[in-house]
């Protein structure tokens, strides 16, 4: 076997990037989870383990999205461990070209690119580079090149330009129990606690869920996902 043909991971139908252990299952947990349970092969990548986090640490982030990679059923989730308020430096497209080589998805999301937290931002406009790279034959030509369908953007804080939406009223319940699972980021800080008062404390979750039951409820629906794209897209599960 050669160096090339084991670096391939078995394909995807679906690879999503977020910047942080938490963003992809705030923006489509819901996705994630009705895909996986139609039968598709779902996988998430963190770029950076969110070490500059004033809550938690990086070892109680991994067992917290390892949790919530089991809630959503994930076929796999990987970390490119890049810097957390670092990423755009060099070689940073490079590794996410990489792994979208590796798993050979059909369609890749990632966050929207106007968001109010600048990782987010930078973890859009890097993804949308390394799909583009990844068709080239010539660019890092030790791995195969990948065509991927679409790209798609899930949206974290700031909801603008919904283009497409996704009923997810009959699995939100796991949406839910997966951002549980992150309690270090979104449980009341208690008196005495080593953890400080963020946005993310206070009552977070419950606006991800007013945000998701609005986007719902205008089409007919109890939850709703919604995302964008910069190019038209094409309907198959959705």
């Amino acid at each position: 076997m050669t160096n090339e043909q084991s670096f391939i991971a078995e394909k995807l139908d679906i690879l999503i990037f977020g910047a942080h252990p938490d963003d992809a299952e705030i923006g489509m947990g819901g996705t994630i989870a009705k895909h996986v349970m139609a039968g598709q092969r779902v996988g998430l990548c963190d770029l950076t383990e969110a070490e500059m986090s004033s809550n938690g640490t990086v070892e109680l982030r991994r067992q917290e999205a390892a949790e919530a990679s089991a809630v959503l059923g994930l076929s796999v989730r990987t970390n490119l461990a890049l810097p957390d308020r670092g990423l755009g430096a060099e070689g940073h497209v490079e590794a996410i070209t990489a792994e979208i080589r590796r798993y050979r998805p059909r369609i890749v999301f990632a966050p929207y690119w106007n968001d109010r937290h600048p990782d987010h931002n930078r973890c859009s406009a890097l993804v949308e580079e390394a799909v583009f790279n990844a068709k080239l034959r010539r660019y890092m030509p030790e791995l195969p090149a990948v065509q991927v369908e679409q790209l798609l953007f899930y949206y974290i804080n700031d909801v603008e330009d919904v283009r497409l939406a996704v009923n997810v009223s009959d699995v939100y319940e796991q949406k839910l129990a997966s951002l549980r699972a992150y309690r270090s980021q979104f449980e009341a800080v208690s008196q005495g606690e080593d953890r400080v008062v963020t946005p993310l404390t206070g009552r977070y979750v419950d606006n991800v869920e007013a945000r998701d039951r609005l986007l719902g409820t205008a089409r007919g629906w109890t939850y709703g996902e919604g995302f964008t794209a910069k190019k038209p897209h094409t309907v198959d599960l959705f």
